[in-house]
This record gives structure tokens, C-alpha cells and sequence, in this order.
């Protein structure tokens, strides 16, 4: 008799393995640290975004006024979005690896040992 949590032939990670894992309460704690990253960024920078869009629509003055020689507070602006987004991808990156990479590579580790 096989052991359910084995899979049958080896190598392969059998689909209820994959299973136990997504229920377990590690699972759960990567998904947390993930999303408590990545929800609050994402409404940060939507709201950021959203914000050029609408100063560019309705305080075309504010976004018009130069700031030195031709540069304006719009082209400020909009290149602090490219800014932001870079900013956003470091912090990302830096969350990651301290953070959610340990919980998924332990994850990981035990998936592949049951496929020995």
C-alpha cells in the first residue's frame, strides 16, 4: 500500500501534496506577508497615479507652472511617477528576499523532499 502524501512515481509532486500544503497554516503566513505587502503598495501607488491624472485634468495651472527654465510642476510630477515605480520595485524586491522568500523556500524544500 502507497502512502497518500508520496508521490507514485518519483520526481513528481503528487497533487495532494500540493494540497496539504496550500491548507497549511505556513501557507497561510506566506500569503499574509505577501499581501500585507503588496495590497497597501498597490493602493499607495493607485491612489499616487490617480492623483497626476486628476491634477493634470483639473489644476492644469499648478501643473503648468514652471519651476525652472522649461520644466514645469507636471513634467516634475510625472517624472516622480517613474521615480516612485522604481522605488516601489526596490522595496518590493527588499520585502521579498527578507521576508516572503524564506516562508516560500521552506515551502518549496518541503514539496521537493516528498517527491524524493
Amino acid at each position: 500500500m502507497t502512502d497518500p502524501h508520496q508521490p507514485s512515481t518519483p520526481g513528481i509532486i503528487s497533487a495532494e501534496e500540493f494540497h496539504r500544503v496550500q491548507q497549511s497554516p505556513e501557507f497561510s503566513r506566506l500569503r499574509r506577508t505577501f499581501r500585507s505587502f503588496a495590497f497597501p503598495m498597490t493602493a499607495v501607488f493607485l491612489a499616487w497615479y490617480l492623483a497626476y491624472v486628476l491634477a493634470s485634468i483639473f489644476a492644469k495651472d499648478l501643473m503648468m507652472t514652471k519651476v525652472a527654465g522649461n520644466m514645469t510642476v507636471g513634467l516634475l510630477f510625472g517624472i516622480a511617477q517613474f521615480a516612485s515605480t522604481f522605488l516601489i520595485t526596490g522595496l518590493y524586491i527588499w520585502y521579498s528576499t527578507k521576508k516572503v522568500d524564506p516562508i516560500a523556500e521552506k515551502l518549496r524544500d518541503e514539496l521537493e523532499a516528498s517527491a524524493r
